[in-house]
């Protein structure tokens, strides 16, 4: 089976029907083998109607999402709804009134006052929403979307605006069990906005730092008010503008979602996204001959551009049968095409840097399937929710590197720095390879409620073919096959009260695509973690607390040796151990808090440097957010303010421990007002004010010899119209 899985034609009909059939095969074994189906088959009529471990739904999870900071429900570590109360992992997520009340304006904004998460590790780099999920980095190999994941290969990734999404939700630490190829830290899954039955009618504008104009819509819900079994959504936004240090933030999508519901058992959603970035491909500071880091552009703005053009279509399907069987298929095809080039210092004369130019092209071509088989059944007081999975993920890849050498007409003198420059393109003459790669998984996890218990059981085995044909002669050919095993365990006791003690056990597996020196694709990295935690949400209440325990093992784990090669070599086994702190809570009539702490002992156990800390990893990361939204028997109803600050302990530069980052600290703040407060005809119309980094710290990140710059200060304000 694997191995015709792993050979299969790159034709895009022929991956399809193969999947469709892995599909049918793996439902009639679950259906014939399933105890459900057996039950049924021997007690008739008379068998017991089974009571689902799920209490609420993907709908509520929806209208929730907008009217609460505090989560109820997430399917991201189970792939099933479970309450995150009774959920024996750790997960935090971010829903939509977080997003909208801090008025994130990116992933990395939104998830940054997340326990276990560091954002900006290097600086303000927009190429990339780079986020660090207890010390291990997830921004390639913990992107996921909808979940199914948005692979990375080469150099490019997919991109996502938070304005897309209905909530965004961290999973920490090893999840290789339901989605194969993983970090340790954890994955970033991010939930779409799709059809919802309540109508959806919103327009806006936003006008912000560095002439940003920003414009939105989201409109949804019933075809037709007389029939719900029909929904529709789209959502779309227009932006043109810079950020700080002359970095292009253009950004235009279109993401329109369909939903059919024939029936109360059956639900067909498809959808699309259409979008074109524009950023800059190299937003590194200069660094002197002396070591110094000015606060100038080693590129040129006019020079330097980096555009992605991203295009996304797929469905959900799910049905429900009479004998406790729901199946499930996500299927998703995507495309990336990235065009970028920039200038490089190459050398010094004095004052005056030397740069020559680069270029770079990445196309990605992506097919995912991921097919689910649930079951609900009793073995005496046993409640069980068992999962049987077959995913399969086909990527294929063309990418290019080329480089110039310096030429006088870019040199940049920083005794009187002018930017304006132009030039050609250099030809892609350095590096071109195809690469492609194809992950099979087969996977079964159990989740079972007796009394008080909730335990979680899984197994996958995962198979990973890559290859990697060069036509340069300064890239190796290659093919590769990897396999994998990963579990994982979970126990958790719900007390009445709402304090719920968990322990879990999980594994990860990651096949890598980084070329070596050598240019031999490295070794897969494999993980192990152990967590023990306790969560506590009052029952009835909008509360969530967690505090949890964690260690992680790394092997394998990839740093980049040559940033102008995109070459890596093997760290070699890195430990973490941690807390985590986190509170999510709606504590009054209007006020919420979000309040996480995190503290990282992060060390390298095996291989080279043994004993020091990785670089840009910090021990200590602490935020806090307050907004109070006054009520109607207040003089400023309608009025929210909020306000955070955030912190980040000082860093390693480097994993030979050399030098150190400096600490750092910021404050943010926003405000927004709900016009019909003051009249009911202005309902619907409010305006927001946000401000990231209040005070402007711009502070200076090195990792190993490279050097960027903090984002500044940083501000939008909004007006909405909603009817």
């Amino acid at each position: 089976m694997a191995y015709v899985f792993l050979n299969v034609s790159n034709n895009v009909a022929k991956i399809y029907r193969d999947a469709l059939l892995a599909t049918t095969a793996i439902f009639l074994v679950g259906l014939a083998a399933s105890p459900a189906a057996a039950q049924s088959a021997s007690t008739g009529d008379t068998a017991t109607t089974l009571e689902p471990i799920v209490i609420q739904g993907a709908s509520s999870d929806s209208k929730t999402d907008r009217t609460s900071v505090t989560a109820k429900n997430s399917s991201g570590a189970t792939k099933i709804s479970t309450p995150l109360v009774e959920t024996p992992r750790s997960v935090s997520v971010t829903t939509e009134k977080e997003i909208e009340q801090r008025g994130a304006q990116t992933v990395i904004e939104a998830v940054r006052y997340t326990a276990g998460v560091t954002t900006g590790m290097s600086g303000f780099d927009p190429r990339f929403d780079q986020i660090y999920i207890r010390g291990y980095n997830a921004t390639t190999v913990g992107d996921y979307r909808d979940g199914l994941r948005q692979p990375y290969i080469n150099y490019g990734t997919f991109r996502t605006d938070p304005y897309q999404l209905q909530r965004v939700e961290v999973i920490k630490g090893p999840v290789s069990v339901l989605y194969g190829s993983g970090s340790p830290g954890g994955l970033v899954n991010k939930i779409s906005k799709l059809p919802t039955e309540e109508p959806i009618r919103e327009v806006g504008i936003t006008y912000g730092t560095k002439d940003r104009v920003q414009g939105m819509f989201d409109f949804g819900g019933p075809i037709s008010e007389d029939n719900d079994d029909f929904l529709y959504r789209i959502v779309g936004l227009a932006r043109r503008g810079d950020t700080n240090f002359d970095i292009a933030d253009d950004r235009y999508f279109l993401a329109p979602s369909f939903t059919w519901k024939p029936d109360e058992s059956t639900t067909f959603t498809v959808y699309g996204l259409a979008q074109s970035d524009e950023t800059d491909a190299n937003v590194g500071a200069i660094t002197t001959v002396n070591g110094r880091i000015l606060d100038l552009r080693a590129s040129d703005p006019d020079y330097d551009h980096q555009k992605i053009k991203q295009q996304q279509v797929g469905y959900q399907f799910e049905h429900e049968f009479d004998n406790g069987l729901t199946f499930r298929q996500n299927l998703r095809y995507s495309h990336l095409d990235l065009e970028a080039r920039y200038l490089g210092v190459t050398s010094w004369t004095g004052t005056v840097a030397h740069r020559g130019t680069n270029a770079i092209r990445d196309e990605m071509n992506v097919f995912q399937v991921d097919n689910q088989l649930e079951a609900k059944f009793d073995t005496g007081p046993l409640t069980h929710t068992m999962l049987f999975g077959l995913d399969y993920t086909n990527l294929q890849s063309s990418f290019g590197y080329g480089a110039g050498a310096a030429d006088p007409a870019f040199d940049f003198d920083i005794a009187n720095p002018t930017y304006g420059v132009s030039g050609a393109t250099p030809d892609y003459n350095f590096m071109a390879s195809d690469a492609d790669m194809r992950q099979i998984g087969i996977y079964a996890m159990d989740q079972i409620e007796v009394g008080n218990w909730r335990f979680n059981f899984g197994g996958r085995q995962t198979w990973v073919n890559q290859t990697r044909d060069s036509t340069l002669p300064s890239v190796s050919s290659e093919e590769v096959d990897k396999n994998a095993f990963s579990v994982q365990a979970g126990a958790l006791y719900l007390f009445d009260n709402g304090i719920a003690p968990f322990v879990s056990y999980a594994t990860s597996f990651d096949p890598v695509t980084n070329r070596s020196r050598t240019n031999t694709i490295l070794p897969p990295t494999k993980g192990e973690q152990y967590e023990v935690g306790v969560k506590y949400q009052p029952p009835g209440s909008d509360i969530l607390l967690s505090a949890v325990a964690y260690h992680i093992v790394e092997q394998n784990k990839p740093r980049l040796a040559d940033p102008l090669t995109f070459a890596y070599d093997s760290q070699g086994e890195v430990t973490g151990k941690g807390i985590e702190l986190e509170a999510r809570a709606a504590i009054a009539d209007g006020l919420d808090i979000i309040a996480a702490y995190t503290y990282n002992d992060s060390e390298v156990t095996g291989g080279n440097n043994v004993g020091n800390t990785p670089a840009i990893t910090p021990t200590h990361v602490a935020s806090l957010w307050a907004n109070y939204t006054f009520q109607e028997s207040n003089p400023f109803n309608g009025l929210s303010v909020g306000a955070g600050v955030r912190y980040i302990s000082e860093t390693w530069t480097d994993v030979a421990n050399t030098s150190k980052n400096p600490a750092t600290f910021y404050v943010d703040a926003s405000a927004s007002y709900d016009f019909g407060a003051v009249d009911k005809k202005y309902e619907g119309l409010t305006a927001a004010f946000a401000i990231r980094n209040i005070a402007d710290e711009r502070e200076t990140v090195c990792e190993e010899g490279f050097c960027y710059l903090g984002q500044g200060r940083n501000m939008t304000g909004t007006l909405k119209y909603r009817w």
